[in-house]
């Protein structure tokens, strides 16, 4: 589930390119009860059954998301007109206060046409660009390498990545089941040519999860362990990748096992704390709730920012940091003060990021989802086996994380990270 919030504050192997054409949905009816669902709710309470996964929404879609869709009426209705240039194709749209479903009949592919840019608005267009590609960068199959965290840095062309669990025979291990997280270091000297290592610091980073740009270096989740504390830590970006730690607890309390963390342009720090860590056998019984934090490196000053979450997961800001969108991986009873923003039809969202346009991006079990700020599905870009996580980059650049494959997109030169400083 994704949840916009109100910020409480002011404002190398294998390598297989592949060149798609863009496919559109065949049209579900309105009636049919099948495809994807978006929820617009006008209480401050949402309801959802223990099977539904989804994101919420704290603000109005602003107008400038309103205008770019056609006028709803209180019934379907045909778009684009038929001088459009999309006349040959049936687009249909189904009223907003039903299923919001933009749709389109197309004929059966052939069985090995691959369709991975599926364009739900004309909005998706302008995102993706006329020659939109797929590319697997990596294809490891001995472990997870590519799971979280996503943490791409400018300055040095760097592009860090945290894996999944991975066996840890040491005597040392980091949990008492064997088993630990490495950081990717991926450097690149052309969008297809990078180097590959780990990272190796002076400090063990425990269970290193989620990431974020900070100053000069970035700022990781560390999920401890049984014996280490969970908290945020600090990583130079170059070698020799030294860390310090930032914060560890929560006025004495140890957090859970933080999962993602984002920065506001005010300095401040936001993160997520479900207890994963716990129910994966590396970090002891929780003593706090699953909270959304806000923390202030200069001041010391941590606060609960929200609660009520079944599993907080994926964070992050819109352009303007009005609202704050949250992924919970759990389903929880109720959510208080915030609203259903969308529910992904496959799988459970997880990273989730916006764009400079106000997109909200996210990682599902069928690839990377997009709707627009109003709540609406516009496309989705499909990757076998679905999406953790993903990372902006520079021009139109997006590394999509598959466990044991890492993916390149290449969309319109103009879609980039919301909050990613070029």
């Amino acid at each position: 589930m994704l949840s916009p919030l109100s910020p409480l504050s002011p404002r190398s192997p294998a390598r297989e390119e592949k060149k798609f054409n863009w496919s559109r949905p065949k049209l579900i009816s309105a009636n049919s009860g099948a495809g994807h669902k978006v929820s617009f709710s006008g209480s401050s309470k949402s309801t959802k059954s223990s099977n539904e996964r989804g994101l919420t929404h704290a603000s109005q879609p602003s107008d400038s998301s309103r205008s770019s869709s056609p006028q709803t009426t209180p019934s379907a209705t045909i778009w684009p007109p038929a001088n459009d240039r999309f006349q040959t194709r049936n687009w249909q749209r189904i009223d907003r206060q039903s299923e919001a479903l933009w749709q389109e009949t197309v004929p059966l592919p052939i069985e090995s046409q691959p369709r991975p840019f599926l364009i739900y608005h004309d909005s998706f267009l302008s995102l993706i660009g006329p020659a939109p590609t797929l590319k697997i960068l990596i294809d490891d199959s001995r472990a997870p390498y590519f799971h979280e965290a996503g943490v791409f840095h400018p300055k040095t062309n760097t592009l860090f990545i945290t894996s999944n669990l991975l066996p840890d025979p040491a005597p040392d291990a980091v949990t008492s089941a064997n088993k630990t997280i490495v950081i990717t270091r991926l450097e690149f000297f052309s969008p297809t040519d990078f180097s590959r290592d780990k990272v190796r610091c002076p400090e063990r980073n425990y269970m290193a999860n989620g990431g974020t740009n900070y100053r000069d270096g970035l700022i990781l989740c560390a999920q401890g362990s049984l014996n280490e504390p969970a908290g945020l830590i600090y990583m130079e970006a170059k070698r020799p990748h030294r860390t310090c730690s930032l914060l560890n607890n929560y006025h004495s309390r140890p957090f859970n096992s933080p999962n993602d963390v984002v920065v506001h342009s005010d300095g401040s720090v936001w993160f997520t704390d479900p207890i994963y860590g716990f129910e994966q056998g590396f970090r002891p019984k929780p003593q706090l709730p699953q909270h959304v934090y806000r923390f202030v490196p200069a001041t010391g000053d941590i606060r609960v920012v929200a609660d009520g979450f079944g599993r907080p997961n994926g964070i992050a800001f819109s352009p303007d940091e009005q609202t704050l969108y949250i992924t919970d991986t759990d389903a929880a009873p109720f959510l208080v003060n915030r609203r259903v923003f969308a529910h992904a039809d496959s799988g459970v969202p997880d990273g989730v990021k916006c764009d400079v346009h106000g997109n909200v991006y996210a990682g599902c079990g069928d690839g990377v989802n997009v709707w627009n700020s109003g709540g609406t599905l516009i496309g989705k870009i499909l990757i076998e086996g679905g999406v953790a996580n993903f990372c902006f980059g520079r021009k139109g650049e997006l590394w999509a994380f598959g466990e044991k494959k890492l993916w390149r997109v290449q969309l319109a030169e103009g879609t980039m990270g919301a909050l990613l400083k070029m």
